[in-house]
């Protein structure tokens, strides 16, 4: 899981760095770091559903 994330970030800076001469790698900097939150918000909404879920059957 860290490995994916770690590969995704550095997509996201590639695309970064490559989008600043060309223009084009913006969107697909853009789309990838979107999509890096939305895999952490998804994340923590599960980690915080777990707890609850835990604290509530003692």
């Amino acid at each position: 899981m860290v490995i994916m994330m770690h590969g995704m970030t550095d997509a996201v800076i590639q695309s970064m760095m490559n989008g600043s001469m060309h223009g084009v790698g913006w969107g697909r900097s853009i789309v990838s770091l979107l999509f890096t939150v939305l895999v952490f918000a998804v994340l923590i909404l599960a980690i915080l559903a777990l707890i609850k879920y835990l604290r509530k059957s003692d």
